[in-house]
């Protein structure tokens, strides 16, 4: 190899360098959603999200910023998402208030790999979530008819067209997403309902336990904690088989959730983290704050990752 090769690749490893120093250097720009509802004032002075933000504003390496339903554009113009690398999002009782073209904006982002999306307790039924739970339903569909027809299946997404639905299930229903079989070879897709048979809001304890300790959503966390005071959840949660579950939560009357969830969904990353409900302090306590925290490094690291591989020269 002549010296001018040489001398052209020492520039470009030297360029890549550079590129992935500046993005360690640049804090991860977070943005945090919520829909302020009135009743986050029985446990939050200045609403839920501003709690959140409020501590992580105080964390090093973190630019964050707090924006809610009732903002200009809903807190969600393409400046303020183009400037965004992991969004937060609380939504409970106005999700059909978030427009099409709004939670569009967050969903391309998030398969675009420009974006990481960390929902929190009843973002189940946000329309951003619910809309990426599709996307890996779709993704996912193919591996659920037997090997030797997948070749020739026709698999039928017309259900996962908007509106989305928002419907109860049944604790002896069939889970979803699920195929059902329409011909020979034919498949129709009933989109996952993103909910679970039941939950309770007496604000009784719940008990988590870390099950991936070496897991970045992890980090710095006890192997198991108490909150005081929580809504319950019953599992199942009818949405895409996870690529990792790295919490549980159990309740003293036997009731269980797998509450921390993340997919791998086009080019980007969602984590869920169940606890929650806006008339209990949850997002005032040490350890639900650190996951909040450890999701949006890890998720901020991923995008950085994937922008330097795009643009090694930035």
């Amino acid at each position: 190899m002549n010296f001018r090769v040489l001398s052209i690749a020492a520039v470009l490893i030297l360029a890549a360098l550079i590129g992935r120093a500046r993005a360690a250097d640049r804090p991860v720009r977070v943005l945090i959603w919520d829909e302020r509802q009135p009743a986050q004032k029985k446990a939050y002075d200045n609403f839920l999200g501003n709690a959140i933000a409020d501590y992580l504003t105080k964390q090093p390496g973190l630019a964050v910023k707090s924006v809610a339903l009732d903002d200009p554009e809903q807190g969600l113009d393409e400046a303020t998402l183009d400037a965004t690398d992991v969004i937060v999002w609380w939504g409970h009782v106005r999700h059909d208030k978030v427009t099409g073209q709004h939670a569009d904006a967050v969903v391309k982002r998030v398969l675009a790999g420009r974006l990481g999306f960390v929902g929190l307790h009843s973002t189940q039924f946000a329309e951003p979530f619910m809309r990426l739970m599709y996307e890996r339903a779709k993704a996912d569909a193919p591996q659920m008819i037997p090997e030797a027809q997948r070749a020739t299946a026709k698999i039928d997404f017309s259900l996962l067209e908007p509106p989305l639905k928002r419907e109860k299930v049944k604790r002896d229903g069939p889970l979803t997403p699920r195929l059902e079989k329409t011909g020979e070879n034919t498949w129709r897709l009933i989109p996952p309902a993103c909910v679970f048979p039941s939950w309770r809001e007496d604000g009784m304890p719940s008990h988590v336990k870390v099950l991936l300790p070496d897991h970045p959503l992890a980090k710095g966390l006890p192997a198991a904690w108490y909150i005081p005071h929580t809504e319950m959840y019953e599992w199942p949660f009818h949405v895409p088989t996870p690529d990792a579950t790295v919490f549980e939560e159990r309740w003293d009357k036997g009731e269980h959730f797998q509450s921390g969830l993340v997919w791998k969904i086009g080019g980007g990353t969602v984590v869920y983290f169940r606890p929650g409900h806006e008339s209990y302090p949850v997002y005032r306590q040490e350890e639900n704050l650190r996951v909040v925290e450890n999701a949006v490094r890890w998720l901020g690291e991923l995008r950085a990752t994937a922008e330097d591989h795009t643009n090694p020269k930035r």
